[in-house]
């Protein structure tokens, strides 16, 4: 029996500093408890891998690299029980204050071949608001760094949407973003997540209209620059996509391993206790969902109206022995220009990109 190829997320909670717009699940690096970590780590990948070759890494947090190189060592030697022999891509998550010539001799020592670093901004008073310090001079001479040791994969995170930015000063911080030169760029608009810093403290963001007009003047001088907008809040140089988040909107299969981490293997899609006690007692197991032939057809849908060239239609019909038109009211949507089809291909209508839920909830 040939096992179908997976991907890998691993999740490394740890960080050195708390973002206050951050919800993933964190603490504070001690190093006692990264030891710990570790062992239990180990200890779910022995437990779940099922022998399946790996096709993307992608390491995330927190604050994967607040590890120090000790720790990355011993997490890099868990890791080759995996088989990687078809390897495509292996994402690791950056700080800058973290980035030495040490950590990317490692990375790359160990097939690290794309770097994702959440810079998020450069207006200092934006950064104070989201528990940061940076400046560009540091950010430049880091990327810089990457380059020069081998890294041509970098993405960098972008965020916008306080109440206090304007159109301006958004286009103004990402066109510094952009003068960095990244492979990649991922912007999210804010988002105030109940327990997070932000929203204790009752920041307010900026209007939905305001969102909505930012995001068409981001894609339009991303487009300008040649980014491919390829999904709703990523653009890349041309291949230079990010492969392991192509097959989460793809709705392939994967494992996720660590505290907090979601996996979705055999039908099966399960998020991992959020409980770091739990998790050091090798107690790893939280919430689980076998999903129903519709429930994996919903996904497929949602998941691949993220991309902006949609999903193939012929490709879902032949998976799941359905019509497409009879599954999902797509008539009226095309018909009032909301769907497209081109190539085979249906998608949401890119002028409409920013009311994706809306559409889904037609649909679903």
């Amino acid at each position: 029996m040939i096992l179908e190829s997976k991907s890998v997320y691993i999740h490394i909670p740890f960080c050195k500093t708390i973002c206050s717009y951050c919800d993933f699940c964190k603490v504070f690096y001690q190093k006692k408890w990264v030891d710990e970590y570790l062992k239990s780590l180990k200890y779910e990948i022995e437990d779940m891998y099922n022998k399946e070759e790996i096709e993307t890494f992608y390491i995330g947090g927190g604050t994967p690299s607040s590890l120090s190189i000790c720790d990355l060592k011993k997490l890099f030697e868990i890791m080759k029980i995996f088989k990687t022999s078809h390897l495509k891509e292996f994402t690791f998550e950056c700080n800058l204050d973290d980035i030495t010539k040490e950590l990317l001799i490692l990375l790359k020592a160990n097939r690290v071949d794309r770097l994702s670093i959440g810079i998020q901004s450069f207006q200092q008073s934006k950064l104070k608001q989201m528990g940061r310090n940076h400046t560009y001079k540091e950010a430049k001479e880091k990327i810089e760094l990457c380059r020069e040791c081998g890294f041509f994969n970098i993405n960098i995170d972008f965020i916008y949407g306080f109440a206090s930015e304007t159109k301006k000063s958004v286009k103004k911080d990402l066109k510094k973003i952009l003068s960095l030169k990244p492979d990649h760029i991922s912007t999210y608009s804010l988002i105030l997540e109940e327990g997070t810093i932000l929203y204790l403290k009752n920041i307010q963001r900026m209007s939905e209209d305001l969102d909505s007009e930012i995001y068409k003047e981001i894609r339009k001088l991303l487009k300008k620059k040649r980014y491919i907008h390829y999904e709703i809040s990523n653009f890349s140089l041309k291949g230079k996509e990010s492969i392991h988040n192509k097959r989460y909107w793809e709705n392939k299969e994967y494992y996720g391993f660590g505290v907090s981490a979601s996996g979705y293997v055999s039908k099966m899609r399960y998020t991992n206790t959020k409980s770091l006690t739990k998790y050091l007692k090798n107690e790893y197991s939280g919430e689980k969902e076998l999903l129903t032939k519709q429930d994996i057809m919903d996904n497929h849908l949602m998941l691949g109206f993220r991309l902006v060239k949609g999903f193939n239609i012929h490709e879902f019909e032949n998976v799941y022995q359905v019509k497409l038109e009879e599954i999902y009211p797509i008539k009226p949507l095309l018909k009032n220009g909301e769907l497209k089809i081109k190539k085979g291909n249906i998608f949401i209508n890119s002028d409409k990109l920013y009311i994706m839920n809306e559409i889904l909830i037609k649909m679903i």
